[in-house]
């Protein structure tokens, strides 16, 4: 069964597309990008800020389907610019302990965010 997670805590999904799914105890989620919820305005702040708000909202939508950063098992990490990438890592470390398989490249992103993530997660 097919279930369509949806939380104000995150952004608006702004086209044709969920901010989740959650079918057989796997969660799909979009990508986020630094939008912040509570106005809907995309925060224009350096990769640190942007990361933070990212795994802000990830987590929102995590919470609300019932999952965690634990349950995480692969992420996909989209930058602007890989000269950001340690930047990036150093935030994504806190959040993502349990070290899910991911996959991290550039590329141009929505709103001329400088970081993306969409994330898969997995719960019995």
């Amino acid at each position: 069964m097919k279930e369509i997670i949806y939380t104000k805590n995150a952004p608006e999904p702004v086209g044709p597309y969920s901010q989740a799914i959650k079918v057989n105890g796997f969660l799909y989620c979009s990508g986020q990008i630094a939008i912040d919820p509570k106005n809907n305005q995309f925060i224009d702040g350096n990769i640190e800020e942007q990361t933070l708000q990212v795994m802000k909202n990830i987590e929102a939508v995590l919470n609300e389907a019932g999952y965690s950063f634990d349950d995480v098992i692969k992420t996909m990490c989209f930058l602007d610019d890989m000269n950001n990438f340690s930047a990036f890592n150093e935030i994504y470390a806190k959040y993502f302990t349990s070290k899910p398989a991911r996959s991290c490249t550039e590329a141009k992103l929505p709103k001329c965010a400088k970081v993306e993530v969409e994330i898969i997660a997995y719960k019995n």
